[in-house]
């Protein structure tokens, strides 16, 4: 009797933590908010500035736009959210600085998804580009936000 209720324990522990796995690969969302399509960019305020939720140019994912609109005629102007950082650097140039970091995602035991690591370029006067891998199997990375912001000094910081 006493191993059927250890049985049935470690099933939902394991349960429990597959669901937590779950809510971590999909960044809180569940299955059905993550499906829905968004016909406008959402608004929200935050410490730096008013950030919009964009989708990416093929609509896989969601971006941001952080610190408001780019400024027509500017290089952050002709970028959009799922731009390869390639097609970036063509687009508009090289950056001022760079520099990359880990997320938690890493950590992760068994996780193949993208988002892995973060790479930012710097561009002064314009502000910050952030890009990330869509999948761990040496995919491009892909820009996910563009962090408007004119006093931007283009030292990596």
């Amino acid at each position: 009797m006493l191993v059927r209720y250890m049985l049935i324990a470690g099933c939902a522990l394991a349960l429990a933590s597959c669901a937590q796995v779950k809510e971590l690969t999909s960044g809180g969302k569940s299955e059905s908010s993550s499906t829905e399509a968004t016909t406008a960019p959402q608004t929200t305020a935050s410490g730096s500035g008013n950030v919009q939720t964009v989708k990416s140019i093929d609509g896989s994912f969601d971006g941001e736009i952080i610190g408001g609109n780019p400024k027509p005629g500017s290089k952050f102007s002709k970028v959009k959210i799922g731009m390869r950082m390639s097609q970036v650097e063509k687009l508009i140039g090289e950056p001022d600085d760079s520099d990359s970091h880990m997320t938690g995602k890493s950590f992760i035991p068994f996780y193949f998804g993208g988002d892995t690591h973060r790479i930012e370029q710097f561009y002064k006067g314009e502000g910050i580009l952030t890009f990330s891998p869509s999948h761990f199997a040496g995919s491009p990375d892909v820009l996910v936000a563009i962090t408007v912001d004119p006093t931007e000094q283009g030292f990596a910081h």
